[in-house]
């Protein structure tokens, strides 16, 4: 399959809306499963898939929390990098495409188990750039929860003693993790100020607006230092067919559920 062209911001307002679909139907395969990541994360990952800010196959992508795999699938599909058939077996036995990533995981350049870990890949690959001077970017997906981890911080000062300017690091902050919000179990505000203390041009932004993702996501000028963007989303991704009582970070999907999910999105795409 040939990639697609990048998308302008309706097509990628479309496309963020397609990855909430194509993802609530890979989860309704085994009833249960982290919806709630693909929900949060559609923007983000429509961006970076079809929005022409990362150069697939020559930039790098590190996925930090294995399990929001489901984003960056249900992104390639519809991108022309996976065929979309593949998004059925999704999570079944022996399936390429793994509920939590691994080693094996198609398209991304490295996808942790354990959370914290996935800045520390991000940043061998981006000083390998460095050393070799490659024209190469490096983007790193992480979520809220894993600040958490010490090693995403030792990460984040060595990034900024050695000034990695190629660097950019994406932060889903939905406010949700295993064990309830991110706010009840880790005091992490103000997030962007303890970035900016470690040296890191810290950036906070709406994460489900796909104008302001495109313009923090390309290449700035004035990059002297590593970047991260904060980017706010809710883990329903604003959809009203799922209720307030619902476990965001692994969601059971009952028929019920999925049919009232499926039928807000098809008629967004309408």
């Amino acid at each position: 399959m040939l990639p697609r062209p990048p998308a302008d911001v309706p097509g990628l307002r479309r496309l963020a809306a397609q990855i909430r679909l194509n993802a609530t139907r890979m989860v309704a395969i085994q009833g249960f499963g982290y919806l709630g990541q693909a929900l949060s994360s559609a923007e983000i990952f429509a961006v970076l898939l079809g929005g022409g800010v990362m150069r697939f196959g020559h930039d790098r992508l590190v996925i930090s929390p294995g399990h929001y795999v489901i984003g960056l699938y249900a992104a390639a599909a519809e991108t022309g990098r996976i065929d979309a058939s593949k998004l059925a077996f999704y999570g079944k036995d022996g399936a390429a495409l793994e509920a939590i990533g691994s080693e094996r995981t198609p398209l991304v350049d490295l996808v942790c188990g354990s959370l914290g870990q996935g800045l520390s890949g991000a940043i061998g690959f981006a000083l390998a750039a460095r050393l070799k001077s490659e024209d190469r970017r490096t983007f790193a997906f992480l979520s809220d929860g894993e600040m958490e981890e010490g090693q995403v911080w030792e990460a984040a000062m060595f990034a900024a003693h050695h000034r990695l300017d190629r660097l950019v690091v994406i932060v889903d902050a939905n406010n949700s993790q295993v064990d309830g919000p991110v706010t009840s179990i880790t005091t992490l505000e103000p997030l962007a100020d303890k970035w900016r203390a470690f040296g890191w041009c810290a950036i906070e932004i709406d994460g489900h607006d796909v104008e302001a993702l495109l313009g923090e996501l390309r290449p700035q000028s004035d990059d002297a230092i590593p970047r991260v963007i904060i980017a706010r989303t809710h883990v329903t991704g604003r959809l009203r067919a799922i209720p307030s009582t619902a476990d965001g970070h692994f969601i059971k999907l009952d028929a019920a559920l999925e049919a009232a999910i499926i039928s807000e999105l098809e008629a967004e795409l309408a």
